[in-house]
């Protein structure tokens, strides 16, 4: 008996021992077998066109159990992205492309292109500010607007490569200010700075300009457009282009909103003409004629023998009032026949009875001029050819009923504020078909 259990105890041992010899061959010896069940994971970096990504890569000796779920989403991100990135370029190549042009206003008749013809805002509202600007939004571009005294060269934040510079060429003074500026814009573009530039320009009353004329591309210059003041025989409408004066805003005169009291109100004056009397000129003869008739107690008339370039507050009040209290506003010619008085008296729905009379000089003496610019937008005004026309004038109009003024008034006062818009349609259509047609 005891034999057996001893024969039973080595058997058992033995077999431990063939048990554990094995076990210990697998562990040390054996080549590991490892199922798609016991892989692990390995991440790698691969290189895709939207840049590093991180993805799996499933070899021989790593294992992913999610690896078709993580394939899957992520081709579907790519998708994603690739779809969205298609999207943002359809967006872009719809959006209407936007353009920035700044103007320097160098010159008054500068705040008549920005506050009276684009309409735009100036911060501060100061008058007596030394440096004012304003942003707005016209057509394809965005403009900026700088003016002041504090305004001066190499000191204006430059954003774009296209300038306007509004700049006055009344007289020598005006010229050799004006030409130090144009100076400036042309080394900026000698540095590549600026690429395009138009000149707004309040020319000589004569029309003769030839000191900016090297200036233009045309012959051998860098301005590649002229808005300028004055029937020039220059303007062709392709580089060069007609330009109006506009009112008198280095005299502070205001931006005018047209109201129903403007338009309906009893006006008690038939006529008002308040300026400088020039001897030996056509003022002097249209004073003459409105004193022998005894006229002027129908009108408002006050003449000074001397040119004062400032109104006081209360001259400029008394201007005003004048123009809002008369039926018609005389505008007899200066040294050009286009005269700030009649874009002022358009602000007023004080109708302009214009000498129609092309002055000494070398403006165009075309069949349309003077004024050519106004009368081919159908201006609303009264030309004569002689101030003896005036007194039967004068005696129809006090024929005239009220509604008759009032339906006149306000024909006025919509063609002047349709005037303004053309000009801004204008002068935003030429800058955008010049500088940006290719872009």
């Amino acid at each position: 008996m005891k034999k057996h259990h001893r024969q039973i105890f080595i058997l058992i041992v033995f077999v431990y021992v063939v048990f554990s010899l094995y076990a210990a061959y697998n562990v040390f010896f054996n080549t590991k077998v490892i199922t798609r069940v016991h892989r692990v994971v390995k991440k790698i970096t691969v290189a895709t066109s939207g840049g590093g990504v991180v993805a799996p890569y499933i070899g021989d000796d790593v294992w992913n159990p999610w690896e078709d779920e993580q394939a899957n989403a992520l081709s579907a991100l790519h998708k994603q992205r690739e779809a969205f990135r298609q999207y943002q370029e359809r967006i872009d190549k719809n959006r209407p492309k936007r353009y920035k042009v700044q103007i320097w206003g160098k010159a008054a008749i500068g705040l008549y292109l920005w506050e009276h013809i684009l309409e735009g805002p100036l911060n501060p509202t100061d008058i007596q500010a030394q440096w004012r600007e304003g942003e707005i939004q016209v057509g394809k571009i965005d403009f900026s607007f700088y003016t002041g005294p504090a305004v001066i060269q190499g000191h204006v934040p430059l954003d774009t490569d296209s300038v306007v510079l509004v700049l006055n060429g009344r007289e020598q003074q005006k010229i050799s200010y004006a030409t130090r500026w144009l100076q400036h814009v042309q080394t900026l573009m000698q540095f590549h700075a600026v690429n395009r530039v138009a000149v707004v320009l309040l020319g000589s009353e004569r029309c003769t300009n030839d000191w900016i004329s090297p200036y233009l591309r045309r012959h051998g210059g860098f301005v590649d457009l002229l808005f300028l003041v004055y029937d020039s025989p220059w303007v062709n409408d392709k580089d060069v282009f007609q330009w109006p004066l506009g009112v008198a805003t280095y005299r502070q005169f205001p931006v005018v909103m047209p109201n129903s009291h403007m338009v309906s109100s009893t006006r008690p004056f038939l006529c008002n003409f308040l300026g400088t009397v020039y001897k030996n000129s056509s003022r002097e003869t249209l004073m003459g004629i409105l004193k022998q008739t005894g006229l002027d107690k129908e009108c408002i008339t006050t003449g000074r023998e001397k040119w004062l370039p400032q109104e006081t507050v209360e001259s400029l009040r008394r201007y005003q009032t004048a123009l809002a209290q008369s039926e018609l506003t005389l505008c007899p010619v200066g040294i050009n026949t286009e005269c700030y008085r009649i874009y002022e008296a358009c602000a007023y729905g004080s109708v302009p009875v214009v000498e129609d009379m092309v002055t000494p000089g070398g403006c165009s003496a075309a069949r349309s001029s003077p004024l050519r610019l106004l009368k081919a937008a159908g201006a609303p005004f009264i030309f004569l050819k002689d101030w003896k026309e005036l007194p039967g004038l004068l005696e129809k109009e006090k024929m005239m009923s009220q509604e008759e003024r009032t339906e006149r008034r306000r024909k006025l006062l919509e063609w002047y504020s349709s005037f303004r818009q053309q000009m801004k349609d204008r002068f935003t259509e030429v800058l955008e078909e010049t500088f940006f047609k290719n872009s």
